[in-house]
C-alpha cells in the first residue's frame, strides 16, 4: 500500500513538471507570446528547424528569433539589421499570397511618403495582378521571391525541387516587368530547413525572415486601428525587419499613420538591399 500511494506521488509530480515545462515553453520565462508555430531553439543551443519565430522580450527591442543572427549570416540570411540599427534603420516588407484589392492604396502612401518597401510574391499573385506588379517595379520597391506555389519549403530536400519554385517565379516576373528579379527570398509561412538555407545561398538568394508582426492575416477578424497601431508601435525598434501582409484592409488604413509617427520617432525606412552594405 505504501509503495502505491509513493508511485502515486511520482506520477502526479512528474506531471506537474511536465505542464510547467509546457506553460514555460509556450509563453516563455517572463510571459512574452513566441510568435510563429513551432519551438525556439534547442536546449542544446542546435538550429531550430520548421516555423520562423519571435519572442517579444521588452517593448522596442529587438526579438528573440529562432535563430540569431549570427547564426542565420552564414546562410546569407536576416531577420534584423544588427549594423543598421545603430542608425535606426528599418525595413518594410509585405507578404501577398492574393489581391484583396488595398495595394493600391498601400502604394499610394509609400509614394507620398517617399518610403521604399519590398513585395513578396507569388506566382498567382503575378500572373492575377501584373498592372500592380508593374506599378510596384516602376515606382522603385523591390519584388521577392515568395515562391511560385507557396509550399511548404521546409520538407523539400531536393535541390532541383527548391531551385524550381523559385526559378519559375523569376520567370514570369521577368515576362511581366521585363527586368531581372532582385534576389531576395521569403520562405512561405516562414517554413525552413538549414537544407533550405543553404539552397537559397547557393542560388545567390538572401533568405529574409523578420523581426515584427502581428496577426494582421485575417481577412474576416481584422485589428482595429487602435490595436494595430499599440502593438506595431511597441514592438518597432532599431534595426527592424517589418512583416505586414497588403491583403490587411487595417494596414491599408494605418500605414500613412504609422510611417509618419515612426518618421518622427527617428527610424530611416530603408531599401531591403541596404541591409547587407
Amino acid at each position: 500500500m505504501e509503495r502505491k500511494i509513493i508511485y502515486s506521488f511520482l506520477l502526479v509530480a512528474m506531471v506537474g513538471i511536465s505542464m510547467w515545462a509546457i506553460v514555460f515553453g509556450v509563453l516563455g520565462m517572463n510571459g512574452s507570446v513566441i510568435k510563429g508555430e513551432d519551438t525556439m531553439m534547442t536546449s542544446n543551443g542546435s538550429p531550430a528547424n520548421g516555423n520562423w519565430g519571435l519572442s517579444y522580450q521588452a517593448d522596442n527591442q529587438v526579438p528573440i528569433g529562432n535563430e540569431t543572427q549570427a547564426y542565420l549570416n552564414e546562410y546569407n540570411a536576416y531577420y534584423v539589421d544588427d549594423d543598421g540599427a545603430k542608425d535606426k534603420f528599418i525595413y518594410l516588407t509585405f507578404d501577398a499570397g492574393y489581391e484583396n484589392g488595398y495595394t493600391d492604396k498601400i502604394l499610394d502612401v509609400l509614394k507620398k511618403e517617399k518610403v521604399p518597401a519590398t513585395f513578396f510574391l507569388v506566382g498567382d499573385y503575378i500572373k492575377a495582378n501584373p498592372d500592380i506588379v508593374r506599378r510596384m517595379d516602376k515606382e522603385g520597391h523591390i519584388i521577392g521571391n515568395h515562391t511560385m506555389s507557396h509550399p511548404d519549403m521546409s520538407i523539400i530536400t531536393d535541390q532541383n525541387d527548391f531551385e524550381s519554385e523559385l526559378k519559375e517565379l523569376e520567370i514570369i516576373y521577368e515576362e511581366t516587368t521585363g527586368h531581372k528579379m532582385k534576389k531576395f527570398y521569403r520562405p512561405p509561412q516562414g517554413k525552413y530547413s538549414e537544407k533550405n538555407l543553404e539552397m537559397a545561398k547557393s542560388m545567390g538568394y538572401t533568405t529574409v525572415f523578420w523581426s515584427l508582426a502581428y496577426v494582421d492575416w485575417y481577412v474576416d477578424k481584422q485589428p482595429s486601428r487602435e490595436e494595430a497601431l499599440n502593438i506595431l508601435n511597441k514592438r518597432i525598434h532599431d534595426g527592424a525587419i517589418v512583416l505586414l501582409h497588403s491583403t490587411s484592409k487595417t494596414n491599408s488604413e494605418i500605414l500613412e499613420e504609422l510611417i509618419k509617427e515612426w518618421k518622427k520617432e527617428g527610424y530611416k525606412f530603408k531599401p531591403l538591399y541596404s541591409i547587407m552594405l
